[in-house]
């Protein structure tokens, strides 16, 4: 016992020390990197924090983060290039946000992940998009309120989205690497774009007003095949496809009321579950979601202390799930035929043999193939109120 004690005060030394020993101040903190394909060169952005103007009370006032950017015939070397501008080396190992140019998507990502996905100095847990109608400079390139340092905003933005929308996804890059590298299943990254002015965005006028002339909004879904990007889902399809893959954490859905009006219905659970089979030696996907939600909001005639009303609101509401869901698999079928959902991973756990038959041409069978789609809805709350006030006064 006692040589083990002497050995390990020994060694405690070295193995407390760090192998690469970097002063912070040595560092440019980057939270935030963008690429583009600008010709035949990759343009990397880099958004880095000025540590002086982080909120204290020494802050100037001036911006929080500071960009840096340059090309080169790889990511790797227009990284380093920065270094010919930037008085500190760019250290990616904080980084919130990976931003893609739509560009770049369109022509193929692949090669420009390469060096991220293998770099020992990134983490796995920031979020990628594709900047859509634009590049990912000019999304990076946009000041921010509230958060102050625009990559927090942008993260929190999609946490808080994906959580309360579900009409987007936050996808971190080793989850997207394993929908291009897989059998059965291609990838989809959120859109991110510039609305308004792209111009005073990236000035000091952008953050004064309470109305920002420029903000950085997340819209869609984008659809791959392989590496490339192909086209984009609509809101409607998104939240249809979030339903089909379980994405949904809690979102809202309006319906229409039995007789007149609207009402709408918060969705805070959902278990959706998918079964591959073959049907007469064709593939086939049955796809059933269990719901739970509470009404959120009535702006009808209706009586909800009556059992037969919830049931008739559950019914509705499965209706237009299943009409949305079943929208957003036709889309993907004709428009694109991109198996974005993993129903040929659904296939292949059922019937490796079969599926081993039919994966070559899995985009044509995927085209043609049935889904059949079971929404079951249960309502549990009304809220604090029971039937809507609306009733008791006169609203035209």
């Amino acid at each position: 016992m006692k040589r083990c004690m002497i050995v390990l005060l020994i060694l405690s030394p070295i193995l407390t020390g760090c192998w690469d020993k970097r002063e912070l101040n040595e560092l440019g903190i980057t939270l935030a990197i963008g690429i583009d394909k600008v010709e035949d060169e990759y343009q990397v952005t880099a958004q880095v924090v000025v540590p002086s103007e982080i909120p204290t009370k020494t802050s100037t006032g001036r911006s929080p983060v500071i960009l840096f950017k340059e090309k080169g015939e790889t990511v790797y070397e227009a990284l380093r290039k920065i270094t010919k501008i930037s008085p500190r080396k760019i250290y990616p190992g904080h980084l919130r946000m990976l931003v893609l140019g739509e560009d770049l998507a369109e022509e193929g990502i692949a090669k420009s992940l390469d060096f991220l996905s293998r770099d020992w100095e990134l983490r796995s847990d920031f979020f990628v998009a594709i900047a859509k109608d634009g590049t990912a400079e000019e999304v990076l390139n946009v000041r921010t309120t509230i958060e102050s340092i625009p990559a927090n905003k942008m993260f929190n933005s999609l946490q808080t989205s994906e959580h309360y929308w579900a009409a987007t996804n936050g996808i971190k890059l080793d989850e997207f690497i394993a929908s291009l590298t897989s059998d059965g299943k291609e990838a989809v990254l959120t859109g991110i774009l510039v609305t308004g002015d792209q111009e005073i965005g990236s000035t000091k006028q952008n953050i004064e007003s309470i109305n920002p002339p420029a903000r950085i909004v997340y819209d869609e879904l984008a659809v791959f095949k392989k590496d490339k990007l192909v086209g984009w889902l609509t809101e409607r399809e998104s939240r249809g496809y979030n339903g089909i893959v379980n994405e949904v954490q809690n979102s809202v859905i309006a319906i229409s009321c039995p007789k007149e009006g609207k009402a709408t219905i918060e969705i805070i659970k959902v278990d959706s579950k998918m079964k591959g089979k073959i049907n007469k030696g064709k593939p086939e996907v049955d796809v059933n979601i269990k719901v739970k939600g509470n009404v959120g909001e009535v702006e009808c005639q209706i009586n909800l202390n009556e059992l037969d009303t919830i049931v008739e609101l559950e019914k509705i509401t499965e209706k237009k799930m299943e009409e949305t869901i079943n929208l957003a698999i036709e889309s993907l079928q004709k428009q694109y035929k991109s198996d974005i959902f993993g129903f040929g991973e659904a296939i292949h756990r059922s019937n490796p043999k079969e599926w081993k038959k039919m994966k070559a041409q899995w985009d044509e069978e995927f085209a043609e193939m049935t889904a059949n789609v079971k929404v079951d809805v249960e309502l549990k709350h009304t809220g604090t109120e029971g039937n809507s006030f609306l009733e008791k006064i006169e609203v035209e």
